[in-house]
C-alpha cells in the first residue's frame, strides 16, 4: 500500500508540470491565432493598428498557431509528433524570419517590433519543444 501510494504521488507530480506546459502552449496558440487571424482577415479593425506588417510573417505565426494547438493536444495524449511539430513550427518561424530579413534589406517596410517578436517566438517555440520532448521521452 505504501509502495502505491508513492508511486501515485510520483505521478501526480509528473501531471503539474504537464497541465502547466499544455495550458501555457494552448494560450499561447490562442492568442496567435485570435491575433494573426485579425490581421489577415481584418478582423477588428486590427490590420490599420499593426502599421506596416509583413504578410508572410503573420501567416507563418498563424500556421504556427494551429501548430501549437495540435501539439498541446498531442503533449496531452504524450505523442512524439507533438515535439517534432513543434520543431517543424520554429523552422517555419526561421524561414519567415530569413524572408523577414531579405524583405528589410530589400527596403520593405516593416515594424522594428516585428524582428524583435520573431526571435521571441522562435525561442518560446523551441521552448515549448525541448519541455515537450522532455515530457514525452524521459518521463515516459
Amino acid at each position: 500500500m505504501l509502495v502505491n501510494t508513492n508511486i501515485n504521488r510520483i505521478e501526480n507530480l509528473k501531471q503539474g508540470p504537464t497541465y502547466a506546459l499544455i495550458t501555457v502552449l494552448a494560450s499561447f496558440a490562442l492568442l496567435t491565432l485570435f491575433l494573426s487571424s485579425s490581421v489577415i482577415f481584418d478582423w477588428f479593425g486590427i490590420r490599420v493598428k499593426e502599421g506596416n506588417y509583413v504578410l508572410f510573417v503573420v501567416w507563418a505565426n498563424f500556421v504556427s498557431s494551429i501548430i501549437y494547438l495540435a501539439s498541446s493536444y498531442g503533449i496531452m495524449k504524450s505523442k512524439a509528433w507533438s515535439y517534432k511539430a513543434l520543431g517543424m513550427s520554429a523552422i517555419i518561424l526561421i524561414i519567415a524570419l530569413i524572408g523577414l530579413f531579405i524583405h528589410i534589406n530589400s527596403g520593405g517596410l516593416y515594424e522594428i517590433k516585428t524582428v524583435g517578436a520573431m526571435f521571441f517566438r522562435i525561442g518560446l517555440t523551441l521552448v515549448f519543444a525541448f519541455l515537450a520532448y522532455y515530457k514525452i521521452e524521459k518521463w515516459n
